[in-house]
């Protein structure tokens, strides 16, 4: 093998394990000393090392445990210089307890759900949790976070590091907390979890490499936590969801690579188990008595399903779904969606109205889905030259390459009526 199918190896090798296994490692290394930003730092300083040790030595057979045995020496060396330059943050005793624990040799214990419980702890502020689990537990950096969330990034990332201080200073435990403790954390967990799942499923071809395994990593949380809490309402309500959206993933693109929107996608080609336990999971939490975001939001997805797979119209349902939906949860996003649903039963020019306006919420301008929305609707409307303007903005902001091109296609036809 030559250096360079060493140097290409090494880093596959450690993109895989950074994508499957990071919030694991970083929950481990945190759990034992309650300094998250500390266990980051040694973690990264663990995967620069790998970067250059496996090229020369080559890839071990345990990556996850290499690294962790490597990231702890590097966290026992940073504490021990603190020490020596009398910086109050060090902590002999935590030292002690990396320097005596087990070498890592076999399968490291998964802490995540702990740690992200901790992040969404009451003493840290409320509008940071979500984002803070979505650093620390699935390694998404501030720019995306902010992205996702529609928040600045700059203000996110003085928060973040300001939450991940108040761990370490407040003492907060990293362990699952007592069961009268988990409602009032609950939200944020789910929301970080949501989130995760939208990011990878943005990435439907699967040939983004930082989003290529957050579906599966949304979904392995959302089980481990509709476990935890097998009668919250919400947790089921999630899970169902994300279940009802994955299910259509093999639909989304056709055999050319081409973007397939809802309306046109094959049910057949729908992952009918997946639907099923969905729909298992919604008559649970329905079960409660207890109606919330996620719920709503699965049985809008249900209703989706449903039109499609029978061909029978029932935008009534779905306005109703839509209507109790944003009394819940007003969101610029609720609204783009429940406008659309009012264009199918009232009219193109009523779905315009019913829009949300840039002017007065300024995180629309660089929301992509609203102005793709707004241009299907004025297009419906006949304001040929609006709708074209509207989707150059939307093109200008999407990524997915499948997507800007079934763009591009509409806004060549509007442009040509």
């Amino acid at each position: 093998m030559t250096i360079s199918d060493g140097d290409a190896q090494a880093r596959s090798t450690a993109d895989e394990v950074a994508r499957r296994s990071y919030g694991k490692l970083v929950a481990f290394l945190a759990a034992r000393t309650r300094d998250v930003a500390a266990a980051e730092d040694a973690l990264s300083e663990a995967f620069a090392a790998a970067l250059s040790d496996w090229p020369v030595k080559g890839c071990p057979a345990n990556p996850e445990a290499w690294l962790m045995t490597v990231a702890r020496r590097k966290w026992i060396d940073a504490g021990r210089q603190r020490e020596r330059s009398g910086i109050v943050d060090a902590d002999p005793e935590q030292i002690a307890a990396m320097m005596s624990a087990a070498p890592m040799d076999g399968e490291i214990p998964d802490r995540r759900l702990a740690l992200m419980f901790a992040c969404a702890h009451p003493s840290i502020d409320a509008g940071i949790r979500a984002p803070l689990i979505l650093q620390v537990i699935v390694g998404l950096d501030a720019a995306t976070i902010s992205s996702a969330l529609l928040m600045s990034p700059a203000a996110l990332g003085k928060r973040l590091v300001r939450a991940k201080q108040k761990i370490r200073e407040a003492g907060i435990p990293l362990q699952i907390p007592e069961r009268e403790e988990l409602a009032s954390r609950l939200d944020a967990v789910l929301e970080a979890i949501y989130v995760t799942f939208a990011e990878g499923w943005s990435d439907a071809a699967g040939t983004d490499t930082v989003r290529r395994d957050l579906t599966g990593e949304a979904l392995f949380l959302a089980r481990l936590v509709a476990e935890l809490l097998p009668d919250e309402a919400e947790a089921l309500g999630l899970l169902a969801l994300m279940l009802h959206a994955e299910a259509r993933r093999r639909a989304r693109r056709n055999e050319r690579g081409e973007y397939v929107p809802l309306t046109g996608q094959d049910p057949s080609l729908w992952d009918g188990q997946m639907i099923a336990e969905a729909e298992g999971l919604l008559v649970r939490a329905s079960g409660f008595g207890v109606l919330g975001r996620y719920q709503l939001e699965a049985a809008v997805q249900s209703a989706h399903v449903s039109r499609c797979r029978t061909g029978c119209a029932n935008w009534e349902a779905v306005m109703r779904i839509y209507d109790a939906l944003f009394a819940i949860a007003g969101s610029p996003v609720v609204a783009i969606n429940r406008a659309l649903a009012i264009a199918e039963l009232h009219g193109s020019q009523a779905g315009i109205e019913a829009m949300p306006n840039p002017d007065s919420d300024a995180r629309l301008a660089g929301y992509q889905p609203y102005w793709a929305a707004r241009a299907e609707l004025l297009a419906r409307a006949g304001v040929g030259s609006e709708a074209c303007h509207a989707y150059e903005i939307a093109i200008g902001l999407e990524r997915d390459p499948a997507i800007r091109s079934f763009l591009e296609q509409r806004r060549a036809v509007v442009a040509g009526m």
